[in-house]
């Protein structure tokens, strides 16, 4: 009989666990979505030369800033370069309707899987809408200041059509992908791609503060101050995303026969950040759109000089590096985690009090019903409150000591990123462990 060494035990068990509830064809299938998300991001658009759109691109902050959640789509000018953001941009957008929406709230929360689905085909129609209206502003930007990127012999009403028509799609292939990836794959596909864009661009701002540290030798004290704050960061994310409130609940005890069930405490967990990264990604889809807007309308030959200089004076002000843009962007994060906390089904006070009631469970010290339902909305008001201060505060440390140091060639991968690739990776572990359930459940039953 072979003998295997522990090392190969291991590498054994855990090739096994692959296999287990098809968690080996669902981490394939996320790469293969990711892979053909990063091929079609090489692809550029028909008439564009874009090397000439990079050196264009260069000295604007608000593209830089855009490409990155594009994973470099953006800057390469391709057939997906709006990315995930109009179905983002849509998804906040049908979430808010729902709550003032009777007829929306219905879907959501009354018709279950049939309601769910069809409030998903409005979200997609509405990306489409959204897609094109972005595509159109994209293309007017195109031609009116980085006509130096369209190459000389294309026609400019064929170009801006057709141009228009792939964006588009180029949306809606990527919005498919992004839901086949949470529906078949592993974790949630729209964080996915918005987590592969971020991690592609990080070698691009390594080698640039690289270059700036190696001429400018004073700046290396900032530097290491810089990824000390950045790994700090990273830390408290992860505390953030782990931690929780929990709520002992009292189970009744039921005699069946001669055996007695039940009786044992159990807890409800109070996440201090119930919303995740999604409060983060929302928080930028909301502000991208109108500053992306203002920076392309601002740059546009306008003939009216009133006009043209208070557009480029709105957009200056809504910069991704200004303070009203932080200051915003502060805000946002705190009232979406409030809001993305009040809409999450499991976190409900009254369901949660009326299904505790209806089993006989309650809280020690609390009477079950309406008093049970006060005190959990509550806690969970306590628990949001820190949680979206605290994300709130840690996105925006790492921007101001980007300034402070003076190594601003960073900024790109600041607590926002840090904060999507922190919570991203997190999710997909934890995702991972529930795949892994039923492999500890076949073993505990074996024993």
């Amino acid at each position: 009989m072979q003998q295997y060494t522990p090392s190969q035990q291991n590498l054994q068990a855990m090739l096994s666990n692959l296999n287990i509830a098809g968690l080996k064809n669902k981490i394939l299938f996320t790469l293969l979505m990711i892979l053909i998300f990063r091929f079609c991001a090489q692809i550029p658009l028909f008439g564009i030369n874009a090397e000439n759109f990079a050196n264009l691109a260069a000295a604007n902050n608000l593209i830089g800033f855009l490409d990155m959640f594009s994973g470099g789509a953006l800057g390469n000018v391709s057939i997906i370069a709006l990315g995930i953001g109009p179905y983002i941009t849509s998804s906040i957008i049908m979430q808010l309707l729902a709550v003032v929406i009777p007829h929306l709230e219905q879907l959501q929360k009354e018709e279950g899987e049939a309601g769910r689905r069809k409030l998903s085909q409005y979200t997609r129609i509405f990306t489409i809408v959204i897609a094109a209206v972005q595509a159109l502003v994209f293309v007017i930007f195109l031609l009116k200041t980085a006509r130096g990127a369209i190459l000389p012999d294309v026609n400019l009403i064929t170009f801006a059509i057709g141009s228009i028509v792939i964006l588009t799609a180029g949306s809606a292939l990527t919005m498919w992908m992004a839901e086949l990836m949470t529906e078949r794959g592993i974790g949630n596909g729209a964080s996915m791609l918005i987590f592969c864009g971020i991690i592609s661009k990080i070698p691009f701002y390594t080698k640039i503060t690289a270059e700036l540290v190696s001429k400018n030798t004073s700046l290396q004290p900032g530097l290491l101050l810089l990824l000390a704050i950045f790994f700090a960061t990273m830390v408290f994310i992860v505390i953030m995303q782990e931690s929780a409130r929990k709520v002992i609940i009292v189970n009744p005890r039921r005699q069946v026969g001669n055996k007695v069930y039940g009786g044992t405490n159990t807890y409800i967990p109070f996440k201090l950040n119930p919303g995740g990264v999604m409060p983060i990604i929302f928080a930028i889809a909301i502000l991208l759109f109108p500053t992306t807007v203002l920076g392309l309308v601002g740059q546009a030959n306008i003939p009216n000089e009133t006009l043209r200089n208070f557009f480029i004076t709105l957009s200056n002000f809504l910069s991704p590096s200004g303070i009203a843009y932080n200051l915003v962007y502060f805000l946002l994060i705190v009232g979406l985690t409030f809001f993305y906390a009040s809409i999450i089904p499991n976190l409900q006070p009254k369901e949660i009090a009326t299904n505790l009631k209806k089993y006989g469970s309650s809280i020690p010290g609390i009477k079950p019903g309406k008093p049970t339902a006060e005190a959990l909305d509550k806690i969970l008001s306590k628990t949001t409150f820190i949680g979206a201060f605290g994300l709130g505060i840690i996105a925006l440390i790492p921007s101001l000591a980007c300034h402070i140091t003076g190594i601003t060639t960073l900024q790109g991968i600041g607590a926002t990123s840090l904060i999507i690739m922190a919570g991203v990776a997190l999710d997909f572990i934890n995702q991972v462990r529930t795949n892994l359930l039923p492999k500890n459940y076949e073993s505990f039953l074996k024993q």
